[in-house]
Parts: structure tokens; sequence; C-alpha cells
């Protein structure tokens, strides 16, 4: 089978009979990084199935991959739209808009993810009844407000609490925002911590926050740390990307 060319794609996205069609769609927009004049206006598109009610399930999936695909289009048209869904009150829309935003590095989304998380770890990192879900999708709004920049004291006074929360996850999220934001050391050594946790989820989850980071100093412990070799290079290449590092580059054909 020949690979589908972008115009195939579009129309495959523009359809609204074969919802499976769609959601590898929006995938491929995001992934290739398409400029199609039709790809942002039809992403949007999808998002209005979100306020069905009762929500298709197939086509609550395509609009998720929309919004991933619009934070990695990165295209200012979609700002509006993905601030409206910080509102959702389904937690993976949110959890999927501030992702977007963060990798957007979009302003305008600061003060609302900060509101999300403005009540704390009695509120936002509360644990829901009967699941594993916080109030919030805190790791994700976290990691938001680090991608995007802002370093004010009222971003950093809404992240610190979230250094104490219980789950080591979230934690490692805070450590890598405020590391993003001030480059204070003490972030990245608490981060450096966390890959001696015995659970492989958080060492893999502190050793990729340190790569999106960009913490060079992170390098020999990376390197040592318990974690599969690929993983390892993921976050090497965060490093490099951020800190321009030719050393990393070179730590990286070691572990090839």
């Amino acid at each position: 089978m020949e690979p589908l060319t972008e115009s195939q794609v579009i129309e495959n996205l523009r359809q609204t009979e074969d919802p499976s069609a769609q959601y590898y769609a929006a995938w491929w927009l995001g992934k290739m990084r398409s400029q199609h004049p039709d790809a942002i206006p039809l992403l949007l598109a999808t998002l209005g199935a979100l306020d069905d009610s009762p929500v298709d399930p197939d086509r609550r999936g395509v609009a998720l991959n929309a919004i991933r695909a619009m934070g990695l289009l990165k295209d200012e048209r979609t700002d509006g739209a993905l601030l409206d869904r910080l509102h959702s009150n389904d937690y993976s829309v949110r959890e999927e808009a501030a992702r977007s935003l963060g990798t957007m590095g979009s302003h305008a989304a600061a003060e609302a993810i900060r509101s999300l998380l403005a009540s704390g770890l009695d509120g936002a990192g509360r644990e829901q009844p009967s699941t594993p879900l916080l109030q919030e999708p805190c790791e994700a709004l976290l990691e938001a407000l680090g991608d995007i920049g802002i370093n004010d004291a009222a971003t950093l006074a809404t992240i610190k609490p979230f250094t104490r929360h219980h789950r080591p996850l979230i934690c490692s999220a805070a450590c890598r925002a405020l590391l993003q934001l001030t480059g204070d050391s003490c972030w990245g050594e608490q981060l450096t911590q966390l890959l001696l946790h015995p659970e492989a989820l958080v060492r893999r989850g502190a050793l990729l926050d340190l790569g999106a980071a960009g913490w060079t100093a992170a390098v020999p412990m990376i390197q040592a740390a318990a974690v599969e070799p690929s993983l390892k290079l993921v976050a090497l290449r965060g490093i490099a990307e951020n800190s321009g590092n030719q050393q990393v580059l070179d730590v990286m054909d070691a572990l090839l």
C-alpha cells in the first residue's frame, strides 16, 4: 500500500463517516507538521464533537488527536479554542489542551493554567474518589507552565507547593518546571534523586523531565540511571537541543 498523500489525509479528515480515518488524519497532520491551508480549520472543526451530549467516544478520540496536532503545528489560530478547552468537564481534554498550549509556548494560557492549579495540594492535587485521577491534570499543567516560560512570582508560587506532592511524578513535573524557569540547580538535584526511585515508571519520568529541562549537569546521572537506553537517548537529545552542548552528542554516540 502506497503512503497517503497530504491531500488524501485532508480529505480523510474532512469526511465524517469514518472516525478511524479522521483519527489517523489528525495524527498525520501534526506528525508531518502540515502547512496545508485546510489543516487548521479542519482540526478545529473536530472539536465540536466535544460539545455533543452525549459525546460520541470515537469522535472524542478524533478531537483529542486534533488537540495534540494543534500543539505540534503551533498556529496562533488555535489559541482561543485550546484555551476554551482548559475549562472542559472532560479531564483528558483539559490535559491535552494544557500539553498543547505548553508545546506552543502560549503566554496567553499562563493565567488560566495557574488558576487550575491555584487550589494547590488540597484542591487540584487531591485524588478523585474511586479513581487514580487527581482533581486536575496537574502533571500536564505544571509541565505547560515550565514550557511557556513565564517566571514571574505568581507562576513560581503556584508551582512550588507541588514539589511536596505525595505522587513522585507530580513532584518531578514541578521540579522540571522550576528548573526550566529559574535554572536553580536545587530543582535539578531533586530530579536526579528521583532517578534512584525503586519504581521504574518514576525513574523514566524523571529522566524525561531532566531532558526537557535541558540540564546538562544531569548527563552523568542519566548515563548511570537504571532506565532503558532508548529513553536515555530521548532525554539526552532533549538536553542537546536545549543546551547546544556538543559533549552531550558524544555521550549519545557512546550509547548507540
